[in-house]
């Protein structure tokens, strides 16, 4: 296949800080890369050195003369008082062809993009619609490479599922995508990029799925593992050889003291390599209560301006319980989660809990963050010390559980990333017992190695987990119960993700509904002057045609619901296809049957 981009010893520095040192890989036709890596790691600058916004420090890209590279940025810019269509306008302004042909492609991708109007301001549009227009600017302009920073962020479910869909259809452009979102690198990426300082060649490249490349990193850091414990034999003999004092001035003796320093930093190398690998440290902790009912909401009710978020709901919450909330935005997830904590009164219906109940909540704004206090206030306050589960640890070394080093204990909040926040704001929870978590969007910039323990923690928690996320894979892990919210004043419970998952691409994948016909049958076959007798057999065999046709329709409906098909993506996909060509001939049968008996009638 044809490269597109290649690098060859890439490397980046800021303020004497190394994101990435000497990486090289290319880009072909047909490539799908997932881009992943620790926070801070360089991934959105690499991606601005691909496109040739950013120059790297050292090391070179080729591009393949004239190609087209559309970049959709992790934070959207667009000029101030535009419209949806003067957006897409203006990014095929760059592209070869005449304004009649541009406004008509506009006007097509207002609509295929799922825009109700052109003319719409992009100010007043929401985040996740902000996301999408951005992601359409791009793709609109039919690029050779697409280079996408973290598409999924705001965006809602059924918005990254749209994403999802956009870059699995054909034709397809190469494209780089950096994400956090497991399920999105596992539907959509045929290859798999981490960047990270556990890897000797400062970043891992497999080919395949995202399933693939755990695989392979698995085997990896076993491999790192064993030789991490291999070397610390070989260090722990070299100097007590040392330690005997060996003569110096003998060239064999010279040749084993340089050979021994060699392997000592050999050793510290994999070891920090692998204390890399190994991540932040969660471990949140239950309160011990022995009560096992915990909150009991009934018939609860929410109106806000005029509109319903949800109506006669009853939740109950038990120990052990994990309730993942799933909904669009403005779908009333976080007031529900308000009035689940007694923060907020229902309009209708009842909320009661257990006696001195604990309930730790994860603010999805990072509010609870003071920006101007020094990192060890933030995780310490006014001492030097913090107690954990009655053991005191010193400021620094809970820091370093959390992949802080020293040298950032004096640095203000503000200047730390938004996932480096979210690890502080997880450390803070840590120190507090709770019989609830509620966790508001949690994984918000973390890296996936964070996400990874953080699910750890979650299923071993004694108490009970309130979860909003967009992250399927957690939702898919941790939750034992799932609530979606339907943005429409309606609710309802689903044993799995994919179980949800599954009834929305279904409802997406039916027909618009046509005139409900008349469904008796004529109890007899009979003969009228206004049908033809090929037509009058064909009414007399409608009702068993209709019948067969009902029965399959139900049979792929069950097969597409069973658990062999909802956790094999290409199975899902082909049978969707098929429930949607037989829900159409069910509408077509009936169709031709309310024909056929108005032209009887006639």
């Amino acid at each position: 296949m044809a490269q597109l981009i290649s690098t060859r010893l890439l490397s980046k520095s800021l303020g004497g800080r190394s994101l990435f040192d000497r990486i090289s890989f290319g880009l072909e036709d047909g490539d799908r890369i997932g881009l992943i890596g620790p926070n801070g790691s360089g991934k959105s600058t690499l991606l601005r050195i691909l496109c040739g916004l950013e120059p790297p420090t050292d090391g070179d890209v080729s591009r393949r003369r004239g190609l087209v590279i559309g970049y959709a940025a992790q934070q959207e810019t667009f000029a101030e008082g535009a419209t949806v269509g003067q957006v897409l306008d203006a990014a095929l302004a760059s592209q070869p062809i005449d304004s009649i042909d541009r406004r008509a492609q506009v006007a097509a991708a207002v609509g295929r993009f799922g825009f109700s109007d052109a003319d719409q301001l992009v100010d007043t549009l929401s985040g996740g619609w902000r996301k999408r227009l951005n992601i359409a600017s791009q793709t609109i302009i039919q690029p050779d490479v697409l280079l996408l920073d973290e598409p999924t962020n705001h965006l809602d479910l059924e918005g990254i599922l749209w994403v999802e869909d956009l870059l699995k259809a054909s034709p397809l452009p190469a494209s780089i995508v950096v994400s956090h979102d497991r399920y999105f690198l596992e539907h959509v990426c045929t290859r798999t990029i981490e960047i990270s300082r556990s890897y000797p060649q400062g970043y891992f490249d497999v080919d395949g799925a995202y399933s693939a490349f755990l695989a392979a990193r698995e085997d990896f850091l076993d491999a790192q593992g064993r030789l991490e414990t291999a070397l610390a034999g070989q260090v722990r003999r070299e100097i007590e050889w040392l330690r005997r004092g060996p003569p110096a001035r003998t060239t064999k003796a010279k040749s084993r003291i340089d050979e021994a320093g060699r392997l000592i930093q050999d050793y510290s190398n994999v070891r920090e390599r692998n204390s890399e690998a190994r991540g932040a440290t969660v471990d949140f902790s239950a309160s011990g209560r022995k009560t096992r009912d915990l909150i009991s909401a009934l018939g609860i009710s929410i109106n806000l301006s005029g509109k319903t978020l949800f109506s006669n709901l009853d939740v109950a919450l038990s120990k052990g319980m994990r309730l993942g909330l799933l909904g669009p935005n403005g779908s009333g997830k976080s007031t529900l989660l308000r009035v689940l904590a007694g923060r907020l009164a229902p309009d209708t219906g009842t909320v009661d809990t257990a006696d001195r109940l604990n309930v730790v909540w994860f603010e999805q704004e990072r509010a609870l963050l003071d920006p101007s206090q020094l990192l060890r206030q933030a995780l310490s306050g006014s001492t030097e010390t913090v107690n954990f589960r009655g053991a005191s640890m010193h400021v620094s070394a809970w820091a370093k559980r959390f992949l802080f080093g020293p040298e950032q204990l004096d640095a203000p909040v503000r200047t730390l990333s938004g996932g480096e926040q979210a690890r502080v704001l997880i450390a803070n929870l840590m120190l507090r017992p709770a019989d609830i978590l509620i966790l508001d969007e949690p994984t918000n910039d973390l890296d996936i190695l964070t996400l990874e323990l953080l699910e750890e923690s979650l299923i071993g928690f004694g108490g009970a987990v309130i979860l909003v996320t967009h992250d399927r894979y957690l939702l898919e892990r941790v939750a034992s119960d799932i609530l979606a919210l339907d943005g429409a004043g309606g609710a309802r419970y689903f044993a799995d993700y994919a179980q949800w998952e599954n009834q929305v691409r279904r409802h997406d994948a039916a027909p618009a509904p046509s005139p409900s016909p008349v469904r008796a049958a004529p109890t007899a076959p009979r003969t009228f002057r206004g049908l033809t007798r090929p037509e009058q057999r064909e009414l007399d065999r409608m009702e068993e045609a209709i019948g067969a046709a009902e029965a399959q329709l139900v049979a792929l409906q069950t097969e597409m619901a069973s658990d062999e098909v909802v956790t094999n993506y290409i199975k899902l996909q082909d049978l969707m296809a098929k429930v949607a060509a037989q829900e159409k001939l069910v509408a077509g049968l009936y169709d031709r049957w309310q024909e056929l008996e108005a032209k009887r009638e006639a």
